[in-house]
């Protein structure tokens, strides 16, 4: 585990986002398969009708077992958009399987904007998260771009929302002892990797 007391933020991202860049195919695979095994069968993942998940880019955690698992099971899946205006906001877009996708201005694809399949986030019952660093308190510090912290902004108003339930998503090396969260951080009911639940 990472002790981040002498990193500022930008330098963790960095030394975090080399972590996973570092992980070679076979080893993201495994990853994948881990992953799957940890969440497919739990009931927080069983339950759940409406599921935002990501498609992974950067090193991340593949999710996308879980995605298709979530398919056949005959839930809904949704992927994150980019608003074209403001550019600093996203909404979940619901998605068939094999739906065309194209990259957007980051070059990870999203399907092409339909308002009419977009769903407020807090009607979602569970969001699978990326994320670069995370530790066992809740705690996650993402690419940057806020965007997740800003599509879940609202849950600073109450301290007891019901829904979506938010796990972070990541490999075992993106683990630190404690992070500083700003106040806009939106903390995680846990992360999951391919080993456990933290």
């Amino acid at each position: 585990m990472l002790d981040t007391r002498d990193l500022s933020r930008p330098q963790l991202r960095r030394l975090l986002r080399q972590r996973r860049r570092a992980l070679d195919k076979p080893a993201q695979r495994r990853a994948a398969r881990g992953l799957y095994r940890q969440l497919a069968q739990h009931p927080l993942f069983r339950r759940a009708r409406h599921i935002a998940l990501y498609l992974p880019n950067d090193g991340e955690i593949d999710p996308r077992l879980l995605l298709r698992a979530a398919q056949r099971r005959g839930k809904a899946t949704y992927l994150p958009v980019l608003k074209p205006w403001p550019r600093t906001k996203m909404v979940f877009q619901r998605i068939a399987p094999n739906e065309p996708l194209l990259p957007n201005r980051f070059g990870i694809p999203e399907p092409r904007r339909n308002v009419a399949r977009q769903r407020d986030v807090r009607t979602l019952d569970l969001v699978l998260m990326p994320l670069v660093g995370f530790d066992r308190f809740g705690g996650r510090i993402g690419m940057g771009g806020g965007f997740y912290d800003r599509s879940l902004s609202y849950r600073s108003m109450r301290k007891n929302w019901h829904k979506p339930t938010l796990l972070g998503l990541a490999h075992e090396c993106q683990q630190v002892d404690r992070l500083v969260l700003a106040s806009w951080d939106v903390p995680l009911a846990a992360t999951v990797t391919d080993r456990g639940w933290y």
